[in-house]
């Protein structure tokens, strides 16, 4: 199975200078936990709700002046919409990452793979073992 076959594919970015208020809101309107950032047509980065927690909010700074790029993980591991699911879970599990963005062959960004969506697709094997890794203590 491809992994375009697996991934879900509404899914947007947000730029590198929105509000970490702005992010929240939309990951709480949309009920996800990751927004990949994006600046000139390419992911720079992704951004958790775990770092809106831990790297502002802990931190004492306030949410409404700190911008994604102040905060967002940076070097994102993707993987290809072509790519077989099992290499892509594999990388998942190496990185110990819950979600992956899907990027085209111009490497554009048409999808992202998470654990649930491999959870549906994949294994039940492959699945598990995935989920095992990534929700292990690191």
């Amino acid at each position: 199975m491809k992994v375009k076959d697996a991934m879900h594919t509404d899914v947007k970015w947000v730029g590198p200078d929105m509000s970490l208020t702005e992010i929240a809101t939309k990951m709480w309107e949309q009920d996800i936990g990751a927004i990949p950032v994006g600046e000139n047509d390419r992911i720079i980065g992704m951004i958790t709700d775990r770092d809106i927690t831990c790297r502002a909010v802990a931190a004492g700074s306030d949410p409404s002046s700190i911008k994604a790029r102040d905060v967002m993980t940076k070097g994102v591991t993707f993987c290809a919409a072509e790519e077989e699911l099992e290499d892509a879970a594999h990388r998942m599990e190496e990185k110990q990452i819950r979600r992956l963005p899907v990027l085209n062959e111009d490497k554009r960004m048409v999808g992202m793979l998470s654990l649930g969506d491999l959870s549906h697709a994949a294994s039940h094997e492959l699945s598990g073992e995935v989920i095992e890794a990534v929700s292990g203590h690191h």
